[in-house]
């Protein structure tokens, strides 16, 4: 696997019910206003209601009061929650980390979760990779995909274990089953390529479709990619369509660039001269080349070419506003 490809992947969310990471490194982040810790997967309670109905003091004080009296996992996940991100409380990672360790060992796995991210990052205490590790294995062994891809991350990486292509494979498909689209994407990589399981581009191209349809960028254009060429898949230029403009709007620019020359052809859709020169300088700005697109832009009618300019303008502005 090439160290770019590598990269990309490692480079993931990991999303699950109550917890976002930005990357592997990264602890957890709740987003608002859905979706509370699972403390209330087995039985409802107050502080489970409370949360969600964003009465975070009022979750906080039941939480408190369930863990203590009860010796409640769930309950002491959440509090590490709210702790993480300061709802009805001080934001404080260090109480976070004692309420998820103690979860933790009562067999919670959200909160092996947490505290695996929180390990692996150095957040709320020292940062110990070997401990994360560990806390992300026993959140796998109870079913959590998030962990399952973590855990399969680190296997391709080979550097807390030796590098195992077969049993990154392994732990990725557990959580590409439960509809990990990150997970998804990178077995369909190691899939196209061969390593750690036979060599299958329609089997890669199905997991890459899954990972389309949950909006994963990378995969929309890939799937889009295999669609258009028929790799693995029934050859269709204008299923390819949706997902590359999908993707192109998000500000991938290979698929700017993909769906630029779909204009400028008519492969798939309607020649559209204006619309494949705006997304051919969209890509362009992004440092994607391609000369057939060039061409076609200088080819141009001068008033057309002016069109295409200014319909590009918002997204040059963006791509000037983010370059360091």
């Amino acid at each position: 696997m090439s160290a770019r490809r590598m990269k990309q992947i490692a480079l993931l969310a990991l999303p699950l019910a109550f917890i976002a990471t930005a990357t592997l490194a990264q602890a957890p982040t709740a987003p608002r206003p859905k979706a509370a810790p699972a403390a209330a997967a087995r039985e409802p309670d107050l502080a489970y209601g409370a949360f969600q109905r964003g009465l975070y003091l009022t979750a906080f004080t039941e939480a408190k009061k369930r863990a203590e009296e009860k010796n409640d996992p769930k309950a002491m996940t959440l509090l590490g929650e709210l702790y993480t991100e300061g709802l009805g409380v001080a934001r404080d990672e260090a109480k976070a980390a004692e309420w998820y360790r103690r979860a933790a060992e009562r067999g919670d796995r959200e909160a092996m979760f947490a505290l695996a991210a929180f390990r692996m990052s150095g957040r709320g205490g020292a940062r110990n990779s070997e401990e994360g590790a560990k806390l992300f294995a026993a959140a796998a062994k109870l079913g959590h995909p998030a962990a399952s891809y973590n855990l399969g991350l680190l296997y391709l990486e080979g550097q807390l274990f030796p590098q195992d292509f077969a049993r990154a494979a392994e732990l990725l498909r557990a959580a590409a089953n439960a509809g990990n689209p990150e997970a998804q994407y990178a077995l369909a990589t190691l899939t196209m390529e061969g390593r750690g399981v036979p060599k299958d581009p329609r089997e890669a191209t199905r997991l890459l479709g899954a990972a389309a349809l949950a909006h994963h960028p990378d995969a929309q254009v890939e799937y889009a990619i295999a669609l258009f060429n028929g790799t693995g898949i029934a050859k269709n230029e204008a299923a390819a369509f949706p997902y590359l403009r999908r993707a192109a709007h998000g500000g991938n620019p290979v698929a700017q660039s993909r769906l630029a020359f779909m204009y400028a052809t008519g492969r798939g859709i309607p020649a559209n001269p204006m619309q494949a020169a705006k997304w051919h300088l969209a890509a362009k700005a992004a440092g994607s080349n391609d000369q057939y697109l060039d061409d076609f832009v200088r080819k141009m009618k001068p008033e057309d070419r002016a069109a295409a300019e200014q319909a590009a303008k918002p997204w040059l502005a963006a791509r000037a506003a983010n370059r360091p």
